[in-house]
This record gives C-alpha cells, structure tokens and sequence, in this order.
C-alpha cells in the first residue's frame, strides 16, 4: 500500500503569531481519513513570529519529538528543563504521567520554523522525560530515536525509531522495509522519487507491505524525515 498526502492537502491553521500545516487531524482542522498513521499522530509544520510562541500547556502519554528548521526554539517545562534548542537539534519530550511546557521564539527579528510530531507510546503514566541532541547533517540515513537509545541515539517509549534523510544531488540510497513493518516519509526540501512517486517539500507518503525502495534525488539535495513504525495490525 502505498498512500501520498500532498503538501497543499494538508490542513491550516493561522493565528497571527503562528502560521501552521498539519499532515493529520489536529486543533480545528478535522479530516476523517487522516486521524494518524500506526502510532504516528501529528506532523504540524509550523512558523512562529519572532517573539511569541505557545503558553504553557500540558500534555499527557505522548512522545513529543520537535525538530528546528530555522531559529530557535525556547523550552521550558514543569520537569525544570529549561533550553534552547537551536535549528537541525531534535528534541524528544515524553509526557508520560503529565507535563505541562512552553516553547517560545526567543528572536526579536527571526521566524521559528520547526515540526512537531507525536507518536503514541506503548507505556503510560511514566516519569516524564526529556532528551535533546544535535546529530549532524551527513548524507545517508542517520538513526536519530530508536526504542532502546542505542549508538546515542534518543530513546522513544514505543516500537518506533525515526531517522534524518539527506541526499546530495542525484544521490540515490536504498531504505530498508519489513513487509510487517509501516513506513512514513515526510520531505522537508528537494525534491525526491521513491517507490516511483515524485515528491515535493512538504509531502508525505505512507508505505506499507513494501520492498525495500530506493530514493532518489532529483535533483537534490534532499532533506526528510523517516519514520520505521509498527504494522497496521499491531
């Protein structure tokens, strides 16, 4: 199965301050076929005028990954971490039990660009938990969060693990796929053929009971994210 969600399909939101596209059902923007993917449930792609930002709200049992475009982001939260997360950082936030948090342009002249994303976990009511690291920008497919944290990496409470994607141009890289197994790609710039579909910024694209595929950039470069997530009947 495979299935592209469109940039400009993508719900909107605007509210002065913050200018913002979600991938699936998220706040007023409601669509019956795009209640998530496996565990995956929101990619909000937002912008944030400079000096303002979300007050402070809480949430509970999600895994909450953002990751900084352009800017940087100000967090505080009710577990006493307060950081900067500056552009190419990811930073994952288990809610676990409850938290309450705030992220923040610090910039008096700048526009916050990042994406927020939840997965739902497979363990809840946990001690809340934070994580942040900045892991480069080689070519290739870098493992960023994975569910034990191994080789550094971020560790997630459910069978997941997510992954930058960067390609030079007209590289071309092949990315692994378990037949029982569900696969998201989300393209933040370049553009990208995989599975014999041409992606734009801003697409995404589900794939399940596929081969492994290769991507190829066309022409590049290529940035995206990729998600390894577990199979539709689990």
């Amino acid at each position: 199965m495979i299935e592209i969600i469109r940039s400009q399909q993508r719900g909107t939101a605007s509210f002065g301050w913050l200018k913002s596209r979600h991938t699936f059902s998220f706040g007023h923007y409601y669509n019956p076929k795009q209640m998530g993917f496996s565990k995956l449930r929101v990619i909000n792609d937002d912008r944030v005028r400079a000096d303002a930002g979300f007050d402070t709200h809480g949430h509970r049992n999600m895994e909450i990954i953002s990751y900084v475009l352009k800017g940087a982001m100000a967090h505080k939260d009710s577990a006493g971490n307060e950081q900067i997360l500056p552009a190419g950082e990811f930073q994952l936030m288990s809610a676990g039990r409850g938290i309450y948090h705030s992220e923040y342009n610090p910039s008096q002249h700048d526009e916050l660009a990042f994406l927020q994303i939840w997965i739902e976990p497979n363990q809840l009511d946990g001690e809340p938990g934070y994580q942040q690291k900045y892991f480069g920008e080689q070519p290739g497919l870098t493992t960023v969060i994975t569910p034990d944290g191994r080789d550094g990496t971020l560790q997630i409470r459910q069978d997941a693990s997510l992954s930058q994607l960067r390609l030079t141009e007209q590289q071309q890289l092949q990315l692994p796929m378990h037949p029982d197994r569900a696969y998201y790609l989300h393209l933040i710039t370049g553009e990208l053929n995989l599975a014999d579909e041409q992606l734009q910024p801003g697409d995404g694209i589900k794939l399940v009971h596929q081969s492994p595929a290769t991507a190829t950039a066309s022409p590049g470069p290529v940035h995206a994210l990729w998600f390894d997530l577990p199979g539709l009947s689990t």
